[in-house]
């Protein structure tokens, strides 16, 4: 049975409102929801008891913060082992450019997003980082000239 399965009207509600604004107090959340505050309060706690909500954090505007360039890299390991996989996996998980790293499908291996402040920096992550460590064979870069719509939130919708 999936996660959405377990999930009834009033979560969901919560959710959509946690993922909109999760800096709302716990009377602002209940009262747009619908509810009294308690069983609010317990809502939240079971959603995030049962991992439904992994982790509350703050949006951070990218460009306010000097990170103005954004590329996508097609990756590809010279052999796509398991172990080569794990590797890269952990690889990945220590470079902070990286932002979103996904294993697909296809004729690469992994998609990822790359944050930087500019070309010279991804240049540097891509020549000092990623190309040179052995597993990698192959990279294709795409440049974001315009990010038309960025959201983390979920499009859960109530059944």
């Amino acid at each position: 049975m999936s996660e959405k399965n377990l999930l009834d009207p009033s979560d969901i509600r919560v959710l959509q409102i946690l993922q909109r604004d999760a800096s709302l107090s716990i009377a602002e959340i209940a009262r747009e929801a619908g509810m009294s505050q308690t069983p609010c309060w317990r809502r939240i706690k079971k959603l995030k008891e049962n991992g439904i909500i992994r982790q509350v954090v703050a949006v951070v505007d990218r460009e306010a913060v000097g990170l103005g360039f954004v590329a996508y890299a097609f990756v590809k390991l010279g052999v796509p082992s398991r172990d080569n996989m794990e590797t890269f996996d952990k690889l990945v998980d220590r470079w902070p450019e990286v932002v979103i790293c996904e294993r697909i499908t296809g004729a690469v291996d992994y998609l990822i997003k790359v944050v930087a402040t500019d070309i010279k920096a991804y240049d540097d992550f891509l020549r000092l980082k990623l190309l040179d460590n052995t597993l990698v064979s192959d990279v294709q870069s795409r440049i974001v000239v315009h990010t038309v719509k960025h959201t983390v939130a979920l499009p859960i919708r109530e059944t």
